[in-house]
């Protein structure tokens, strides 16, 4: 009788032992899918990027995750992206730290004037420990995981239809520019009134006169024609624009360790690719611009726009991060 209990008891382990092994499995022989957004055109080097960053995901996990990359703001608009994906939903978004800064303020000012300048600053932040202090609040507090935020657009200009040398220049002017915080108060306090307009809506806000100009970075410029709307391009280089990839969180801990850890290594791998290609082609945009008609200026008040720019930080109370993180950077 012993013996017959030992072998059901040895048969039961063994069955439990399988079905483990077997649920260990079909987890890992499990696919995900990520839907990834941006307002971009397909013409834009960052759609290029993010389909490379697609293709050796899906390489490397063998199918097992795919990344599937939406242009135009296809899934929709930026912000109602990213309640979706705080919800949990399996949708990523291109996005910025000033639109961040919505839920932890002080993580804005890697997207203030005259803040991060050069790609090596932009590195040693990944090593900063408010930043990681912030990144891990993303995820835990608000559900939002940064996969990656080694994407660098480029320096914004501002864009508009007479030249710009000074912060006085842009007095009264109505410049677009997305609805997050500092965004706002850096064109305000660079001298313009700041109008919070959607991308694809400023080529008819400019036809419109609904507003006087834009700033963006130069490759922005070509793929929506904005050169057919706007006459100069004045080299203010105001913000030097790191973009943010943000998924769910939920999402995120849901994938294998061996997904979670893929997904971010070729994002990195993309970004820095990706950002160091667009920085080689702004001269090479800036001609382009020219043949297009436009007039680059270029000797801009460089001295007086960074004065000027303090008053973002001061007036959103993130003056006390902007010194402690450009502290641990070496700035």
């Amino acid at each position: 009788m012993r013996g017959i209990k030992r072998i059901l008891l040895a048969a039961t382990a063994g069955v439990l032992s399988l079905g483990i092994a077997c649920a260990a499995t079909q987890a890992q022989d499990k696919s995900f899918v990520l839907k990834f957004n941006h307002v971009l055109g397909p013409k834009e080097p960052y759609h290029a990027g993010f389909t490379k960053w697609a293709k050796a995901v899906a390489e490397r996990t063998k199918g097992g995750l795919k990344v599937e990359v939406f242009h135009s703001a296809q899934l929709g608009v930026e912000e109602d992206i990213i309640e979706q994906i705080r919800q949990g939903a399996n949708i990523g978004q291109n996005t910025d730290s000033a639109r961040l800064g919505n839920y932890i303020p002080g993580i804005a000012i890697m997207n203030g004037p005259y803040f991060a300048e050069t790609l090596d600053e932009v590195a040693k932040l990944r090593k900063s420990p408010t930043v990681t202090k912030w990144l891990d609040e993303l995820a835990t507090k608000y559900g939002l995981k940064v996969v990656s935020f080694n994407w660098v657009q480029g320096y914004r200009h501002f864009f508009t239809n007479k030249p710009i040398k000074t912060p006085a220049d842009l007095k009264g002017m109505r410049i677009r520019t997305p609805p997050a915080p500092i965004w706002q108060e850096s064109i305000r306090a660079l001298g313009a009134e700041p109008v919070a307009m959607a991308f694809g809506d400023m080529y008819p806000g400019l036809q419109q006169k609904a507003i006087d100009g834009v700033e963006l970075v130069y490759n922005n410029i070509p793929g929506a024609r904005f050169y057919e709307v706007l006459k100069y391009a004045n080299e203010t280089g105001h913000i030097m624009l790191i973009n943010f990839e943000v998924i769910s969180a939920k999402f995120f801990n849901s994938l294998p360790a061996d997904y979670q850890k893929i997904l971010v290594e070729e994002c990195d791998k993309a970004g820095e690719e990706t950002s160091k290609a667009i920085l080689a082609s702004e001269k090479v945009v800036m001609e382009q611009l020219k043949g297009k008609g436009m007039t680059i200026v270029s000797d801009v008040d460089l001295k007086a726009f960074r004065k000027a720019g303090e008053k973002a930080y001061e007036v959103l109370k993130i003056t006390d991060a902007f010194n402690t993180v450009s502290k641990e950077i070496g700035k």
